[in-house]
């Protein structure tokens, strides 16, 4: 096994142009209440987003791309690329470490700033139903919980560097990063959910952009 030589820290905001429906999972449905609840941080009371909501999405993304995944969809689990060596594997035969730690990004202080002076919820309710093609009337009506567009989250993605890496990891990371921005986070994007944007970007706390290049994004 090789020598981990450093940590690298990518942090930075997560944008929502649209809103965000990342499901918490309701075990009763009450009666005028909601169908699918976000996932909320139970002591703040504020949504949030799990690492492994980033993590899951950006190495589908990835693998698609690469058209890296098992015969049924699954996620490539070869153990030898380099996405199984960055976000990690279960092969019995790889003794590779997993090297990108998601960490799970919360509410801004500047959103939840927002939120406080305008007296506004950080959360909406969406009403969506099925509709009959042949009588053009609505049907199954369900109520979906979502995060209001124009909040941001910081986030921390933390990359094991060992020796002999290089930048394959952190280079995979960036483009993961960058096919996220083009596709959706969370659920319903095809329905115009879960748009996002990556802001203020730093590599161990100097300004980078998905492009390769310096600076701010």
């Amino acid at each position: 096994m090789n020598k981990l030589e450093k940590f690298q820290i990518i942090t930075g905001g997560i944008v929502l142009l649209t809103g965000l429906h990342i499901g918490a999972g309701k075990e009763v449905v009450e009666i005028g209440g909601i169908d699918n609840p976000v996932v909320k941080n139970p002591l703040t009371g504020f949504p949030y987003i799990p690492g492994s909501s980033l993590k899951g999405k950006m190495r589908c993304l990835l693998e698609l791309k690469e058209k890296k995944y098992t015969d049924k969809g699954g996620p490539c689990n070869c153990g030898n690329c380099d996405i199984c060596r960055t976000f990690g594997n279960t092969n019995k035969d790889s003794k590779d470490i997993t090297r990108v730690l998601f960490r799970d990004a919360f509410l801004s202080d500047d959103s939840v700033k927002k939120l406080s002076e305008k007296e506004l919820l950080s959360t909406e309710e969406k009403t969506e139903n099925t509709v009959d093609r042949l009588t053009g009337t609505a049907l199954h009506p369900r109520t979906t919980e979502r995060v209001i567009a124009g909040l941001a989250f910081d986030f921390e993605i933390a990359l094991r560097v060992f020796e002999n890496d290089g930048d394959t990891c952190l280079n995979l990371i960036k483009e993961g990063m960058s096919l996220l921005e083009k596709d959706t986070l969370g659920g319903s994007g095809s329905r115009g959910y879960g748009k996002i944007e990556f802001k203020s970007l730093k590599l161990d706390g100097k300004d980078f952009s998905l492009n390769g290049e310096r600076g701010q994004v």
